[in-house]
């Protein structure tokens, strides 16, 4: 069982649920406990991971993945909710260890049926 999948049975969405709004510009450390979400940059794009740490709209990332191209969800919150429903459409890149994107103007929390999902779309790469 990879680390995703340990997660989603550990985790009990509802009780996880974090204000996505970004208000504060002093160093935030947030706790996650491997949690996944979906962030959404101003211009950078949406992204699939693991959250280190936040300062306003800088975001730091862990295992984190973009999301270039998805079919089977409507908007970013429903991805968040619940995932995709056509996975092999979708166009997710290769795992990236660490980022910081420094353009965030959404944070959701994944369900523990969308970070399933996600998870196991194929990586896209040339």
């Amino acid at each position: 069982m990879n680390d995703l999948e340990q997660n989603a049975m550990n985790s009990d969405f509802a009780e996880e649920v974090v204000n996505p709004v970004l208000t504060k510009n002093l160093k935030e450390e947030i706790n996650m406990e491997n949690k996944y979400y979906i962030i959404r940059g101003d211009r950078s794009g949406v992204f699939f991971g693991q959250i280190a740490g936040r300062n306003g709209q800088e975001v730091e990332l862990r295992n984190v993945r973009k999301l270039w191209y998805w079919d089977g969800a409507c908007a970013v919150e429903q991805l968040a909710v619940d995932g995709v429903t056509n996975p092999s459409r979708c166009k997710f890149t290769v795992v990236v260890p660490e980022m910081v994107v420094t353009d965030a103007i959404q944070i959701l929390p994944c369900s523990d049926k969308a970070a399933k999902i996600l998870g196991e779309v194929k990586v896209w790469k040339r």
